[in-house]
């Protein structure tokens, strides 16, 4: 009987090198001459610091292209709120690992609703899905990734 796992996991190294070039592109864009900011990276936490609430916003957005670029889904990105200390402003940013409970329980309630033929099971931090034929699985491979769930899914141990 087939079966897969749809996890939400997050390639912290990539995040890493994500980082990495958004600090490179900060030393290099006309409006952060002069100015002191930079992205701290924290495993599985990065901190953003500037001077002002505008650069921390112009900041977040380059740190979601770099993502993008290195094939991260920005859905995996929490962030916190802005708060000043000093002259400067700093912005935390988490990244989710793993299905929480009450998702996990959208996801199981998305499928069953579809009335396919197939069986889902919340594993922990995972989602558990079996069925007889591979073609539901693939539907409900296709059906997860087009709903609206504030988290990013991917699909793993698919087995035949």
């Amino acid at each position: 009987m087939p079966s897969m796992d749809i996890v939400s996991e997050t390639d912290l190294e990539e995040v890493r090198n994500a980082v990495d070039n958004a600090n490179r592109e900060i030393t290099t864009r006309f409006d952060f001459r002069g100015v002191e900011a930079s992205f701290e990276w924290k495993k599985p936490n990065v901190t953003l610091k500037a001077e002002g609430d505008f650069q921390l916003k112009q900041m977040c957005d380059m740190l979601r292209s770099q993502l993008t670029k290195r094939n991260v889904d920005a859905k995996a990105m929490a962030v916190g709120d802005a708060s000043a200390t000093g002259k400067n402003w700093s912005l935390q940013v988490t990244f989710k690992e793993g299905i929480e409970q009450d998702v996990a329980k959208q996801v199981v309630k998305l499928i069953k609703g579809e009335k396919l033929k197939v069986q889902a099971a919340i594993q922990g931090e995972q989602v558990r899905v079996t069925g007889k034929k591979r073609d539901e699985l693939q539907a409900v491979m296709q059906l997860v990734r087009t709903a609206d769930l504030e988290q990013s899914f991917q699909f793993t141990n698919f087995k035949d």
